[in-house]
């Protein structure tokens, strides 16, 4: 499902990016006491009352300025403004009303969108300050006051932000439907693959907007079953997203991970594998999303009866973080090996939905620790009571030992290749969540 999209703006050095980490509890943005240290904008999940939501920092807005970054940060901030769906205006209690404040509130009346008014630096606990009743002047509802550096108030911010994000989509839930993200860097092709695949299939549903913005997403229906393809703009690397629209394509590309159940993974055969292929893959392995690693261009490539075979070992050493992921090598421009695709999708796509009952689960754990003893350490030897499957999507493990500690890396690796021999889990990644059980329960 798609996100809500809710932007922090306000002028510089109000405490934009203190704010932004606190909702995702985590140290995400730069933070520090001077203003423009927020350039790009910068994107991470949040969630309220069982809400997720994608957040959007951006740069302080300087209305009035010659300086030619500050103008950069100003036009990312419109972008993202442009983009959300709720947008949080942050203020400086001490500094009180400025020009610039009146001016960003007048943009964002302008835009049309709902505006929580966030006064911030309200760091006492009690009675808000009566500077506070001053940015009822801004005219854009009741100042919500908060204190970004301690949390005061955020609450009762979120609950006034809650009340105006965008229902779900009772369509995204649809099972039957299975929604394949194509991602990768500029120019691998992505766009030509969905062409292929539009121009060559015998019943095209139908071409829609799709939710995320600027995305369209093509429904295509075989005999696999139905595929809404999302084709998302390249990611490129960070140092090369200069041009204003290039920083909303890559919040794109990843929110369009996040709507996905299956991953393409889409490499250029003739340049080969890159650092940003494997931040790319990296994301989707995150995430928990089935991935196939789909090697485009093959047809540019010149071949002997082991090419494919070495190219493959190649990037099975590249891709070692995600080794579960297939390959499938394809041509979009000729159509070579396109048709693979789909029964390949919907095989990750169950794999990454799979449900192993506990008794086939601890037979497996059984017979590995037979065959591999635990590891111990300086007498103490682990023990692994049982394992269970949590969830799904991707498939989630709970293992009960007596100490955590010593349920070292290479062991609980040594077990997820026990698991994937015999139950297959090829195209999705595996967690495990490590439990001690409390001497009572022993």
């Amino acid at each position: 499902m798609a996100l809500p999209v809710v932007a922090v703006v306000g002028r510089p050095n109000v405490g934009k990016s203190t704010l932004f980490n606190k909702l995702i509890g985590k140290r995400l943005s730069i933070v520090e006491d001077t203003p423009g240290v927020t350039r790009d904008r910068i994107y991470a999940k949040g969630e309220w009352r069982n809400r997720q939501f994608m957040l959007v920092d951006t740069g302080g807005i300087e209305t009035s300025t010659e300086d030619v970054i500050l103008k950069q940060m100003r036009q990312q901030a419109e972008l993202a403004i442009e983009r959300a769906d709720v947008i949080i205006l942050v203020t400086d209690v001490r500094c009180g009303v400025t020009a610039d404040d009146s001016a960003v509130a007048s943009m964002l009346q302008k835009s049309g969108k709902p505006v929580i008014l966030a006064v911030n630096k309200c760091d006492t606990i009690g009675e808000p300050p009566m500077e506070l009743y001053e940015f009822y002047n801004l005219g854009i509802g009741d100042p919500y006051p908060i204190s970004a550096a301690h949390g005061h108030g955020t609450g009762d911010m979120l609950d006034a932000l809650y009340e105006y994000l965008p229902e779900e989509d009772a369509e995204d839930d649809d099972e039957d439907n299975i929604k394949v993200a194509i991602i990768g860097k500029p120019n691998v092709g992505k766009s030509s693959l969905v062409n292929r695949i539009a121009g060559e299939e015998r019943v095209i549903v139908s071409n829609v907007a799709g939710t995320t913005r600027d995305a369209t997403d093509t429904v295509v229906e075989n005999d696999e079953g139905t595929f809404t393809l999302i084709d998302t703009a390249g990611i490129r690397k960070k140092a090369k997203v200069t041009e204003r629209i290039e920083h909303y394509s890559v919040l794109r590309a990843y929110m369009a991970v996040d709507r996905a159940d299956v991953c393409l993974i889409l490499i250029d055969a003739a340049e080969g594998f890159t650092e940003q292929d494997s931040k790319v893959a990296g994301y989707a392995h995150e995430q928990g999303k089935a991935s196939i690693i789909v090697v485009n261009k093959w047809d540019l490539i010149e071949k002997d009866n082991k090419t494919m075979r070495e190219y493959e070992d190649k990037l099975k050493n590249d891709f070692s973080f995600m080794s579960y992921a297939p390959f499938l090598f394809i041509s979009a421009k000729t159509g070579q090996r396109v048709q693979k695709l789909f029964s390949l999708i919907r095989e990750v796509y169950l794999q990454n939905n799979i449900r192993i009952s506990t008794g086939m689960l601890n037979d497996v754990l059984a017979y590995a620790t037979t065959r591999v003893q635990p590891p111990s350490d300086k007498g103490k030897r682990l023990k692994i009571y049982y394992i269970t499957q949590a969830s799904s999507k991707p498939p989630t493990f709970v293992i009960f030992v007596n100490r955590a500690d010593l349920f070292h890396f290479s062991y609980q690796r040594y077990l997820e290749n026990q698991i994937r021999s015999t139950f297959g889990l090829s195209g999705t990644p595996v967690r495990f969540v490590v439990r001690e059980r409390a001497k009572d329960e022993k």
